[in-house]
């Protein structure tokens, strides 16, 4: 975890940095909710995060591009079509 250069040291406390993050945000809404949330990391880095905190489950990268494509999709249905 200690870097031996600037530029390690700079990259470890990125990559603690917001692995902490997230498990300190999780934790505290899972002590407001009553806990069981699962934590889906998504995006470019979220593979490298991941492995790092202890909150995160499952990393999906396209979760956020798939969700686009699903609003895309039901905005654009024809008319009179059953919206789920």
């Amino acid at each position: 975890m200690i870097g031996k250069t600037t530029a390690a040291c700079l990259q470890a406390g990125l990559v603690y940095g917001f692995a902490g993050q997230v498990d300190g945000i999780v934790e505290r809404m899972d002590a407001e909710l009553g806990g069981g949330s699962e934590v889906v990391a998504t995006g470019g880095l979220a593979e490298l995060i991941s492995p790092h905190a202890r909150t995160i489950r499952r990393v999906d990268p396209f979760l956020t591009l798939d969700g686009l494509r699903l609003v895309w999709a039901r905005n654009n249905e024809p008319l009179g079509t059953d919206r789920v």
